[in-house]
């Protein structure tokens, strides 16, 4: 190891997980608008529960669906 190099772990850096901080509607607009990109149609998407893991992670459903225009 280097001289004067830090080689200690910030547990409490580790233990933040920082997905929490989003909001779960910002994820579903996100995904929606790239799906609806890619495709060339609109999408909506819905995320189901969220379950947070305990480094950094996070588990979910995504139901992605062609989103229903009348007027078009």
């Amino acid at each position: 190891m280097a001289v004067g190099q830090d080689n200690t772990v910030d547990v409490d850096k580790l233990l933040k997980n920082k997905l929490k901080s989003v909001s779960v509607g910002s994820l579903e607009n996100a995904i929606s608008k790239v799906i609806s990109d890619m495709v060339g149609e609109d999408y909506k998407c819905t995320i189901g529960e969220v379950k947070y893991t305990l480094f950094s992670g996070a588990d979910f459903h995504i139901k992605i669906e062609l989103s229903y225009n009348p007027e078009q």
